[in-house]
């Protein structure tokens, strides 16, 4: 997968779909904007959870926009690695399949 031209159209087809609902977009905005901040936990420990519920529910979206933040965040692939061995410990054969997307996605976009 072309995880650049991938996430390219996702942010499109999130700024059409704003357009038709806005106030549900704002409102995913001010929670996200919460949750995200570094507080006890920082936001790179976070955004390694979302990448893992990402990988859970097999949302290519998701793991490329989380794979983003991580990469903002100056995330090693040492660091990502771990994170991916346990993401798929605990979600088996589904798991280690969108682990490897989530690698892939890293590998691509940190390049």
């Amino acid at each position: 997968m072309d995880w650049k031209s991938f996430l390219d159209k996702t942010k499109k087809d999130f700024t059409n779909l704003n357009q038709q609902i806005p106030d549900t977009f704002k409102g995913f905005a001010i929670m996200g904007k919460e949750a995200k901040k570094n507080g006890v936990v920082s936001e790179k420990t976070k955004e390694f959870v979302a990448l893992g519920i990402a990988i859970s529910t097999k949302c290519e979206s998701c793991i490329g926009l989380h794979i983003e933040s991580l990469i903002r965040l100056e995330t090693t692939r040492d660091e990502l690695i771990e994170v991916l061995a346990m993401c798929s410990y605990m979600g088996g054969g589904p798991s280690i399949t969108f682990s490897t997307k989530a690698l892939e996605a890293f590998d691509q976009l940190s390049g």
